[in-house]
């Protein structure tokens, strides 16, 4: 599982600086940079939540849930804005407020990791 979302934070890195190089020269002031700096900011997270987790800092099974809420909250956000960008409507309804709140709730669950692995740890 692990294998398979540090795959999609690299996809997530290159679909970033895609989307910065758009939000620039296709489509400026389309909203494009800001889904960019998120899926950025969010593959390096998913990088990082996974070294923690081999690192045991992280317990596992929160680490795996808070990489996935950071994959699919930065894909809706950044591909609801992309959507808009280019095709003129929205992906659906909320997909943009959704993928946020995921992320949102990634870091929480991320913090709630941290904590079960020092927990556990004693």
């Amino acid at each position: 599982m692990t294998s398979i979302l540090l795959i999609l934070a690299c996809l997530m890195g290159a679909g970033g600086v895609g989307l910065a190089a758009a939000a620039a020269h296709a489509a400026p002031g389309s909203g494009l940079d800001g889904a960019a700096y998120l899926m950025l900011f969010h593959a390096v997270g998913v990088l990082g939540a996974a070294s923690l987790t081999d690192q045991k800092a992280l317990w596992r099974p929160l680490g795996l849930v808070a990489m996935a809420c950071f994959v699919a909250g930065a894909v809706l956000f950044a591909g609801d804005i992309s959507t808009r960008a280019f095709a003129g409507h929205r992906l659906f309804p909320m997909a943009a407020p959704a993928g946020g709140t995921l992320l949102i709730l990634g870091w929480l669950v991320l913090a709630a990791a941290a904590i079960a692995a020092v927990g556990r740890a004693r």
